[in-house]
């Protein structure tokens, strides 16, 4: 990878990122009025500026002022960033806050603290091209030499954009063939919440806690002591400070108790307008000019006052912020501030809807600023989801959002009818509609208003074509207009006449078909919204469904009246032929409706089958049950029970619709048998009937249909039976395959290679390519953003047995967990042993971002299922699942290593990936005399160490370990060893045993250039030994273990280190010569008792070894080392001159291991010496005084 320009350069370049610079403010001096300025107003309750943090940073420094609060939240959220910065690829980390909470505080404090870390910077401009943004992001990532790189810590406000920037990023660092083990960017999200969330992520609530309390308390004194009386108007500290006390709230907004409803002033108008947008609206704000607007009409003569003069006795609740040199907003000091200030003006008789209307007259009559009218249309259309059970809405007012259910209104209209009455919600709607007369969304509210609450259709009608006028190519806009009609089918008075139900029936449809053709239409257009265009991520499948929603209304009102319309309906008879019956013969005229209702149901239902068997609204979640369960009902009604519309002398026609009747007439039904739940019964007569129709018409499509309902009944554990087609597909009709992706899919199923078959005769890259064109043709358009569901997995296994449907993975580990079921983004389902053993293994490898299957010796394309997971080039496994698009590997593991090659087969143009191993002039053996031993400071936390250390430019090395490091700048780290034990259990490591400690290293300020991790492997330059080394990544989701070409006489060298927990192993075999210590204790038993440890010199074993005689009271007896290394494998006697000694065991296996030797002198009374000799061979030798056992205090 190239250089990238320099950093100052990026980062003058960025207009979407605000980046704050590892020396933001550095040797700069500040006017202290401007310095006093920007402290008052972030306690007042301005949001917090960059200089806020450097102001308490050098304050504290100083010793002049107590640190910087951070809330409860600040420890975690930076633990883990430090550990997704271990890993590769793109992470996020999420802050949930109540509004007013200090959140965005939070997130800023930790992005200022960790600025010479990483690279951190705030998404400030427009998301509506992410792809921008993703450019700017890694630009930064990239800016300076390959050494210079750092990762992005990015906060971003709200989690609309996660996803799709992911995604961008990626797609970006893909196309300019970046390669990086680091992570290139952590997205820290703050959220805003107003309802407790159980989660794991952090969450800021309305409450303090005990520290923090102690906290705030500290920093009041400071404030009293700096600021005097200013502090009683630091509204903003002080709430947090009271925690939140409503106490303090009240007596705060205390003015506002005072107004009268009969004069309200100007200054009390622009109060209760800022109060009432910043209750409602989110970082809602006036610009300070529109403030002055306010006041135009009043002390004409006295334009020179400023707003804070103007404002009197309200200004100490006011703040205002200026951005970019950009005007003054204006705006309450807190969100409870603002909330209090509007509950006591309703108290005084000024409601809600009067100020809103107020607003609307005083500041929206001639030309609006965009962000008013943003601000504006959120308070009085935006719709909250509710805080229940998402998705189980039985009829839903707005279909067209199928992932929650939300509220009818918003917030506003919701507490103006409750407090107040509808007419007033009316009356606000109408004003808002008429001054914003482009605005679809004002006419739309009141539109559902009308239905839903006053159920006065008619003016429902009337401002839902209004709505719809005034954008007619918006598909969701004109949704309204349709569910007015159905609405107001569905509430028809019992009973009612044909003539009134199929009028309103026609609308209705009329209405939906309308909304299904604009989404048709929308797709890769740009829709309008809040102003600005934006191309639609999701197709609008309401009007679908609503269609079907009407009809299954027509079809109860019809039947429940007279059951001749049951005939009628499903086409068995004309409604000619039973208008006798029927007793209207005026019913004729809608005989085009009613002819045409079967074939579209059938055609809306076969939609919709397929777009809820093959994919869902995201990873995690589902759709609701009510839309296939109502389709479902739809289908069974119109289609199901009625009577074949094909002629009756047509072969197969009877045959057909009674695959209808089971809902399986088409491959997507026959797939979506197992979510339907289908008796196994069903399924065998499914699979009769398209195998007879076989022998009439379509033989692809029947065979295809045959073939899979054999799938499924194997996986509903029938009895095998002979899928008689089976043979003739897989050898005869592939050439001629239709052009839908779903034979395709079968062909891949079937003719995907396991070890122990033959070589598969289709090229199954072509096949997959095929299948993917296939896929864009019929359903990339409508399926778009959503998640393709995985429909079928490869399992061990011969022919159909071996095809594991997704429902027997579900229903077998995670039976009653429905959240786990949906979500398939943990991938938690792998971990199950029973889904281990049914599924088979595929090998592969991972490069440029990309993953293929490795096939009879070929490499095939495949997607993953988590991208995240293609950012290091390694060998991999996985289990191969199929989407209708094709194949995706799920449960990415890496299988070996060998990312490393020789310097000397490199050529010298390749660039070496970061992390890596690399050898040459840098990684010669570092001199002992050019490093700084420095002592780590030891904490102890439920029996685990952490050793920290801290230090500056330099070469060093620990004491303690052993471990060596070389930085360009101050750094700060921590280090814990980790036990080899369940490690060593893991496959990747059989071959292997320990060479040195397992570390778990966490860096926490600045950047580490070069890691030496210790082993003790007695090698020399030419040791056949040198090449057997490797080196364990413990990685959360699997073990990396990565060759190593060369290793000095003492350490292994990183470059640009990431720090999961690592250790060197080397390959087992005989003869390895290792580094012992001998460690030997007097014990307090009544004769001289020795216990004698053999240790490899390694730290973590040693400080095991430690633990036991350091808590018996056991006294450590100080002796020399053995000087010369002894071979693992090799049986060590130890042995001593004292003749009346015994030693247990006579002989110990050396290994890795500490080994334990007895030593037991009854009559010890002079000195004596020990020995470890193996055969004739003696390691080590060391004389026992007299004084070294009689010493009461010997050392520790």
């Amino acid at each position: 990878m190239a250089n990238g320009p320099p950093l100052s350069t990026v980062t003058r370049s960025l207009s979407l990122l605000d980046v704050l610079h590892a020396n933001q403010f550095e040797g700069k001096s500040f006017n202290p009025e401007i310095l006093e300025e920007t402290e008052e107003n972030f306690y007042r309750g301005a949001p917090p500026k960059w200089l806020n943090f450097h102001i308490s940073e050098q304050a504290e420094l100083d010793g002049t002022g107590t640190p910087f609060i951070k809330r409860d939240g600040y420890d975690k959220l930076v633990k883990q960033i430090h550990k997704l910065r271990k890993h590769p690829g793109i992470s996020t980390v999420k802050l949930f806050h109540q509004p007013g909470c200090g959140g965005t505080t939070l997130a800023m404090k930790v992005l200022w603290d960790l600025r010479k870390t990483l690279r951190t910077a705030v998404l400030t401009g427009s998301t509506s091209d992410i792809s921008m943004v993703a450019e700017e992001v890694v630009h930064l990532f990239t800016a300076g030499s390959q050494g210079d790189q750092k990762t992005v810590l990015l906060l971003v406000n709200g989690v609309q954009v996660l996803e799709d920037l992911q995604v961008s990023i990626m797609r970006t660092i893909a196309n300019q063939k970046i390669v990086t083990r680091m992570p290139v960017v952590v997205l820290l999200s703050c959220i805003r919440e107003d309802a407790d969330l159980k989660s794991d992520d952090v969450f800021l609530q309305e409450v303090l806690s005990d520290s923090e309390k102690n906290h705030f308390n500290d920093k009041k004194a400071e404030l009293n002591k700096q600021y005097g009386d200013k502090c009683k108007r630091f509204h903003g500290f002080n709430i947090m400070q009271s925690n939140f006390a409503e106490a303090y709230i009240q007596e705060a907004c205390s003015v506002f108790k005072t107004i009268k409803e009969t004069r309200i002033q100007e200054k009390t108008q622009l109060a209760a307008f800022l109060s009432l947008l910043n209750t409602y609206v989110p970082d809602s704000y006036l610009l300070e000019s529109q403030c002055l607007d306010v006041f135009k009409h009043a002390n004409y003569s006295h334009r020179d006052i400023s707003l804070e003069d103007r404002l009197d006795n309200f200004r100490h609740l006011i703040i205002k912020v200026q951005q970019d040199g950009s005007e003054k907003r204006v705006r309450m000091a807190h969100p409870l501030i603002a909330q209090c200030c509007t509950e006591l003006m309703a108290e005084a008789g000024v409601t809600r809807s009067d100020t809103a209307k107020n607003l609307l007259t005083s500041l929206c009559r001639d030309k609006v600023p965009r962000s008013l009218a943003a601000f504006v249309k959120y308070m009085l259309t935006k719709r909250r989801p509710k805080q229940k059970e998402k998705g189980r809405e039985e009829n839903p007012i707005h279909p067209t959002e199928m992932k929650e259910e939300k509220d009818s209104f918003s917030r506003l209209i919701l507490n103006i009818q409750t407090e107040e009455d509808d007419s007033q919600c009316v009356s606000l709607l109408r004003m808002a509609t008429n001054m914003f007369d482009r605005n679809p969304f004002f006419p739309q509210a009141l539109a559902r208003f009308h239905y839903i609450v006053l159920r006065e259709y008619d003016q429902a009608e009337v401002w839902a074509k209004e709505a719809k006028q005034r954008d007619p190519k918006n598909s969701v806009v004109a949704d309204t207009l349709g569910q007015v009609h159905k609405n107001r089918l569905k509430n028809l008075r019992r009973p009612a006449h044909p003539g009134g139900i199929l009028p309103l029936a026609l609308k209705a449809i009329r209405a939906f078909e309308d909304e299904e053709r604009l989404a048709e239409d929308e797709v890769g257009t740009k829709v309008k919204e809040n102003g600005y265009f934006h191309v639609s991520r999701f197709f609008n499948s309401g009007g679908m469904f609503g269609f079907l929603q009407v009809c299954n209304l027509v079809y109860d009102l019809l039947v429940s009246q007279n059951p001749t319309w049951r005939e009628v309906l499903t086409k068995k008879v004309s409604l000619g032929s039973a208008l006798p019956s029927l007793g209207d013969n005026s019913l004729l005229r809608f005989n085009g409706l009613i002819n045409r209702l079967r074939d579209a149901v059938e055609k809306k239902c076969a939609f919709l089958d397929g777009y809820l068997t093959y994919s869902k609204p995201h990873i995690k979640e589902d759709d609701p049950e009510y839309i296939s369960r109502e389709t479902s009902a739809c289908y069974r009604k119109y289609v199901g029970d009625s009577t074949s519309s094909h002629p009756v002398q047509e072969k197969g026609a009877d045959l057909i619709q009674k695959l209808k009747l089971k809902q399986a007439g088409t491959t997507t039904g026959v797939l979506s048998c197992l979510d339907r739940e289908c008796t196994e019964s069903d399924l065998e007569e499914i699979t009769i009937l398209w195998e007879e129709i076989c022998l009439h018409k379509d033989p692809v499509t029947a065979m295809v249909n045959n073939i899979f309902a054999h799938i499924m009944l194997r996986n509903m554990g029938a009895t095998e039976s002979d899928c008689k087609h089976l043979t003739a597909f897989k050898q005869e009709m592939y050439p001629i395959l239709t052009d839908k992706p779903e034979p395709h899919l079968l062909a891949l199923l079937l003719h995907w290679p396991t070890d122990n078959e033959d070589t598969c005769i289709l090229d199954l890259s072509a096949m997959i390519k095929r299948m993917q064109h296939l896929y864009k043709q019929a359903y990339a358009k409508h399926f778009r953003s959503r998640y393709l569901r995985p429909l079928f997995f490869i399992g061990k296994g011969q022919e159909l047995n071996r095809i594991v449907h997704r429902k027997v993975l579900e229903g077998s580990v995670l039976q009653g967990d429905w959240e786990t079921m949906q979500d398939w983004s943990n991938e938690k389902i792998f971990q199950d042993p029973w889904v281990k053993e049914r599924l088979l293994k595929v090998q592969g490898e991972i490069r440029e971002y990309r993953l293929f299957a490795t096939v009879d010796g070929k490499e095939i394309e495949v997607d993953a299922n988590l991208r995240n997971s293609l950012w290091r080039k390694r060998k991999v496994s996985f289990y191969l699942g199929f989407t209708i698009k094709g194949p995706v590997a799920f449960a990415i593991q890496t299988e070996t290593a060998d990312k490393i090659e020789l310097l000397s087969e490199m050529d010298s143009s390749k660039q070496w990936p970061c992390g890596l191993l690399k050898f040459g002039a840098c990684c010669n053996e570092m001199d002992a005399r050019d490093l700084t031993k420095l002592k780590p400071e030891v904490n102890r936390v439920d029996e685990v160490q952490t050793y920290s250390l801290q230090s500056d430019a330099g070469n060093y090395e620990c004491s303690v370990s052993g471990l060596r490091w070389v930085c360009k700048e101050e750094v700060s780290f921590k280090y814990k060893f980790l036990s080899w034990e369940e490690h060593m259990k893991s496959p990747v490591c059989k071959d292997y045993m320990p060479a040195g400690p397992l570390m778990d290293i966490t860096v926490t300020t600045g950047e580490i250039e070069e890691v030496h991790l210790p082993h003790r492997v007695c090698i020399d330059q030419n040791s056949t030994f040198s090449g057997q080394f490797a080196v364990l990544h413990v990685d959360p989701c699997c073990f990396v273990v990565e060759k190593v070409a060369k290793v000095t006489s003492s350490h292994i060298t990183f470059l640009q280190p990431t720090f999961p927990p690592r250790g060197v192993m080397i390959r087992k075999m005989a003869g390895i010569p290792f580094y012992y210590d001998v460690l030997i204790y007097k014990t307090n038993k009544e004769f001289l008792t020795l216990d004698v440890y053999v240790v490899p010199r390694d730290s973590a074993l040693q400080q095991e070894v430690e633990e036991k005689p350091k808590s018996s009271g056991s006294i450590l007896i100080l002796n020399p080392s053995p000087d010369k290394s002894m071979q693992m494998g090799e049986h060590l006697c130890l042995t001593t001159d004292q003749a009346d000694a015994i030693i247990q065991p006579s002989a110990r296996e050396l290994r890795y291991e500490s080994i334990f030797f007895e030593v037991l002198i009854r009559n010890a009374d002079s000195d004596f010496t020990l020995r470890l000799q193996s055969g004739k061979e003696t390691h080590w030798t060391c004389t026992i005084h007299k004084g070294d056992y009689q010493n009461k205090s010997a050392e520790h």
